[in-house]
Formats: structure tokens, C-alpha cells, sequence
């Protein structure tokens, strides 16, 4: 301890890994501004103090930051006006929460989907052999038990490869996802895409609506369709039992571990010729193949065993079918739950009018954003507080509206 710490030795300082080229603020802000152009206004003129891009911008900048309802956007806007007014005009500073409330409580939902479908079709000009999820999630906050008003219930296209949502629209009141889907389909461009949905939205007019946007489909068959579920289930049963004989059929093993969880997953892809004819098959347009996966889970406390049948019209691949299964449950993780955990969306309380809806889509494009940010390998949490505390690195993470 006498002598000191020992001296440090001259070490070569590594070079500095090259900072993405930041594109200058204002083409950003014009380019995002852009797609709100065909947004009608909802105040009346006398009531306009603040433009509505501005607003729009300001909300997105803050969803981005961690913002989780209007005093939180209003209290971001504060924080950042000297930087903001390099960029917005803000002629009467930073709008109110109340502002902002009563604006997104009038916006048309439909326009601003519009217009965040048409900002994911830039980032990603052609779906060809992409797989596409499809799922409803419900946002659990957004009832309000005095009006009557039941929670929100919105059904969103993903695309897994890029980790993108795609688009989302509301399931309409004493509905239900059938009816959605369709709505949700007309909205993309979906030619040579690979759909995916759960067995609700195994119908046989939304297969047809699929093959006429020119895109293939793997969709979960199970009880709802009860005479086609039993007949191929009391098909594959011998199939098992004989190993097949005799039969074109397509096979897949698959053994994946993590989490204290084994989970081991067999595929088999069937040609429909080998079924002899199935239950009403002409009705489900393109049908080639009929898949059966079975999954056996091993946890740390119980083993579980489940059977799944599917209809596709892809050929009968079993590794590609068995991945197109498999990525469909992506949307659970990578969207709905980073939705409630990353951005608290089942715990949000606004539920006027059509804020829950746009606010919704705001969180969607702030998640987008933030993935397609890859320069700091951190969480999205982490990438949301570098955000709000760095001009610079916001910046960096709007630049996905301008690729």
C-alpha cells in the first residue's frame, strides 16, 4: 500500500466504431409529417391554436420516449421545446394534455391506420415468402364500466422476419375477429406473403380473400370446424399407427431447450390427394396440404402433450410448414407482450372516445421504430430511456421513417 497503485500501462485506444450518418432533423420531421398530410382535422378553426402535425409529431416523439398517456406527452414536449422548435413551428409553444386528449379523441382511427400502413409498405415494398401472424389482443384498461364501454379489442398483422406490425384494426362491437380479419386483409398489399392465423379466423371466406391477394395460408383447423377436425384427426390416427406406409407424407423433428423448458415438436405435411376427399374441401380455395404437429413440453414442474392440425396451401414441406407454425406464435411474445410489459398497454386508462385506438397505433409505431433501430444492442426498455435523455439517439431512432 506504500508504493501506490501500480502505474498503467499505455494501452492503443481501439477505434471507435463509425456512428450512423444522422440524416438532418428537419428532412426527418418532413418526411414523418408526410404521412399525416391526408389526416382531416376534427377542431373547428376558432379552437386551432396549435397545428396538427405538430401535435401528432410531438405525440410519436413521446410514445417513443416511455410516454404513457397525455400529461406524459405534454411533460416530454416541455422538456424538449428548445430542441423541438428547431423543427415544429409551435406557434403558441406546447400544447396541453388537454389538447392532446381532446384531439386524439376526434382524429378518424381509420385515417391514421391508413397512414401507418402506408409508412410499413416504404420500409417494406414487397411480402414476398414473408409470414405474416395475424392475432387479436385485447387492451384490458380501455373499458369504462359507468359508459358501458367494453374493452378495445384490435386485431394486428406482423411481419415476423422484419419484426414489424404490419397494420391493425378494431374488432367492431358485438363482433368478433371474423368479421375484422377480412377488413385487416383489404389494407396490404399482400401478394406472395404466407399468412398465419389461429382457428378463429379458419373461415372459408377469408382463405378465399387471401388467394385472391395472390398470398398462401397455414390456419389452425380444430373443433369450430367439427366434421372436417374429426375427419382428419380419424385419419392421421391409423396413419400413425402404420408409420405411414404407403403414404407421400413430408416429416419434421424439431428438439429446442431454454427457459428450463425441452420442447420436442414433430411435423407431418400430407398431400390433400392422399385424403381421398375431405368434407366440403372445395369451399377452401388453394388447399394443398393438410399439416398435423404434435408438441411435447417438458417443464420443470409437468410435462405437457397437445395435437394440431392445420390447413395450408403451401406444398407439403414439413420444415417449412413447421417454421411457418412456429413463427406465428412470435406475435404472442415479440408484439403483445413487449406491448404490455415494454409500454404498460393493458394497464392505460385512456378510454374517450378514439384514444384508445390511436394511441394504440402510436405505441405500434414507436415498437416499429424502435426495431428497426439496430446501432445499440440494448432492450427496447433501455433504447426507449436513450431516447428520452439523447436528442441525438432519438434522432437516430426516427431515421426508420426516412429509409
Amino acid at each position: 500500500m506504500g508504493n501506490g497503485f501500480a502505474p498503467v500501462k499505455s494501452q492503443k485506444e481501439k477505434p471507435r466504431a463509425k456512428r450512423p450518418k444522422l440524416t438532418p432533423i428537419d428532412e426527418i420531421q418532413s418526411n414523418l409529417s408526410s404521412y399525416f398530410d391526408e389526416i382531416r382535422d376534427p377542431r373547428v378553426p376558432r379552437t386551432k391554436k396549435h397545428l396538427l402535425k405538430d401535435i401528432l409529431v410531438i405525440a410519436i416523439l413521446a410514445v417513443i420516449a416511455g410516454a404513457e398517456g397525455w400529461e406524459d406527452i405534454e411533460n416530454y414536449g416541455i422538456a424538449k421545446q428548445q430542441w423541438l422548435e428547431e423543427f415544429l413551428e409551435l406557434p403558441h409553444g406546447i400544447p396541453s394534455d388537454d389538447t392532446f386528449r381532446r384531439v386524439f379523441e376526434r382524429i378518424d382511427p381509420s385515417a391514421l391506420e391508413d397512414s401507418f400502413t402506408r409508412w410499413i409498405q416504404e420500409l417494406i415494398p414487397s411480402l414476398d415468402k414473408q409470414i405474416i401472424p395475424i392475432d387479436g389482443k385485447c387492451l384490458r384498461g380501455s373499458y369504462d364500466r359507468e359508459q358501458g364501454i367494453k374493452a378495445l379489442h384490435l386485431v394486428t398483422a406482423w411481419v415476423a422476419e422484419q419484426n414489424l406490425t404490419l397494420g391493425q384494426i378494431k374488432v367492431e362491437d358485438h363482433s368478433n375477429e371474423i368479421t375484422a380479419i377480412p377488413a385487416l386483409l383489404e389494407l396490404i398489399d399482400l401478394q406472395g406473403a404466407i399468412i398465419t392465423i389461429d382457428a378463429m379466423g379458419t373461415q372459408t371466406e377469408i382463405v378465399r380473400l387471401i388467394r385472391e391477394k395472390k398470398a398462401d395460408y397455414v390456419l389452425a383447423l380444430k373443433t369450430n370446424h367439427p366434421t372436417l377436425h374429426a375427419q382428419v384427426k380419424n385419419w392421421f390416427d391409423p396413419a400413425l399407427a402404420s408409420n405411414f406406409e404407403g403414404i407421400t407424407v413430408s416429416h419434421d423433428r424439431r428438439i429446442e431447450k431454454g427457459h428450463h423448458r425441452t420442447e420436442k415438436r414433430l411435423v407431418w405435411a400430407v398431400p390433400l390427394s392422399e385424403f381421398g376427399g375431405l368434407y366440403k374441401q372445395e369451399q377452401w380455395s388453394g388447399l394443398q396440404t393438410i399439416v398435423m404437429v404434435e408438441r411435447t413440453r417438458h417443464l420443470w414442474n409437468k410435462v405437457t402433450h397437445e395435437i394440431q392440425f392445420y390447413l395450408s396451401s403451401l406444398p407439403a414441406d414439413a420444415q417449412n410448414l413447421g417454421n411457418a407454425i412456429r413463427t406465428h406464435w412470435g406475435i404472442e411474445n415479440q408484439v403483445h407482450w413487449t406491448l404490455d410489459v415494454t409500454f404498460n398497454e393493458d394497464h392505460c386508462r385512456v378510454r374517450s372516445g378514439n384514444s384508445p385506438r390511436n394511441l394504440a397505433l402510436l405505441r405500434r409505431m414507436a415498437l416499429n421504430a424502435l426495431n428497426q433501430e439496430k446501432s445499440l444492442k440494448r432492450s427496447l426498455r433501455q433504447k426507449m430511456k436513450r431516447a428520452a435523455m439523447n436528442n441525438n439517439y432519438m434522432m437516430t431512432v426516427l431515421q426508420s421513417f426516412c429509409q
